[in-house]
């Protein structure tokens, strides 16, 4: 099992870190420790990342030692979640203005842009969580050879719906925004909507699937 620690954040909140490597058995189980703090009464909420998990206290100054306590015993005892998992195929145009990074993905890679499409478009996604936007997801089975370091200057603004991929890491941006990820294509399918019940595209444990729309290609 991996290690974990915990430690207080801020003034109202307390971490589960979990010591390397990132896995989807790991993810699963910080679904479930998600899951089960939900029902705890002096928990506002619980907030799932990758290998870590933030809870925020109803009464921290009281709480924050025993939910350290706590969190590291329920992390021991905590089990795999296997959720209601959907296959959300994303229609993508790749390269061109769409993609604008995609010939510097393909030249760190060793490959042609369009054997970089190929590859990006041949593997069953997995949605490990969502974070830095609304319904932004972190998608975990980029393949190793297509991990490129993000740019060292940042966008001051990304389109929306733009594809891209930071490091080892490959997501979508749902609203437009600053940011630093190669992009590599753009879909115009909408992934944060405000104004429906369910405002969000994608839910953790989805399989997401790139279908190219090759007219962008470089």
């Amino acid at each position: 099992m991996q290690r974990a620690r915990c430690y207080l954040l801020g003034e109202t909140a307390v971490v589960l870190e979990l010591e390397p490597p990132v896995t989807l058995a790991t993810q699963k189980r910080i679904w479930r420790l998600t899951q089960r703090l939900a029902d705890v009464p002096e928990v506002v909420e619980a907030i799932p990342g990758m290998n870590n998990i933030t809870v925020v206290l109803r009464d921290p100054h009281l709480l924050a030692l025993d939910a350290i306590e706590r969190l590291q015993r329920w992390w021991e005892e905590s089990e795999a979640l296997e959720p209601d998992s959907r296959t959300v195929e994303i229609p993508v145009v790749y390269g061109g203005e769409a993609g604008p990074d995609l010939p510097i993905v393909a030249e760190y890679a060793g490959l042609s842009p369009s054997q970089v499409v190929e590859l990006h478009a041949s593997i069953d996604y997995v949605v490990w969580f969502l974070g830095f936007q609304p319904g932004f997801p972190y998608l975990g089975g980029l393949p190793a050879q297509l991990a490129t370091p993000r740019r060292a200057e940042p966008r001051v603004s990304v389109p929306a719906g733009s594809v891209a991929i930071g490091g080892a890491q490959t997501g979508i941006y749902p609203l437009s925004t600053p940011g630093g990820w190669n992009l590599i294509g753009r879909t115009e399918l909408p992934l944060f909507n405000p104004t429906l019940a369910e405002p969000v595209l994608l839910r953790p444990g989805d399989t997401v699937r790139f279908i190219p729309r090759r007219e962008g290609v470089c």
